[in-house]
């Protein structure tokens, strides 16, 4: 989630990008001008992994929180 309305989404598309290999971002608008960035990851079948990657993209400047809303095995 962005930490505002202001934050360019773009630029924080490519800095999740940058961060975590990402298969899909898309946007979903939640309101009040917020919209929420949901991206499909994969990762590696590892104890962490998945809480390396919340960590990654919570160190990113912009954004306000990230969560893992979906998880399963590939």
């Amino acid at each position: 989630m962005p930490e505002s309305p202001d934050v360019d989404r773009e630029a924080l598309k490519a800095a999740v990008k940058a961060a975590v290999q990402v298969d899909d971002i898309r946007e979903e608008p939640i309101g009040f001008g917020l919209v929420a960035l949901k991206a499909a990851i994969v990762v590696p079948d590892k104890a962490g992994a998945p809480d390396e990657v919340e960590a990654a993209l919570q160190q990113i400047e912009g954004v306000a929180s990230a969560e893992i809303i979906e998880s399963t095995l590939v």
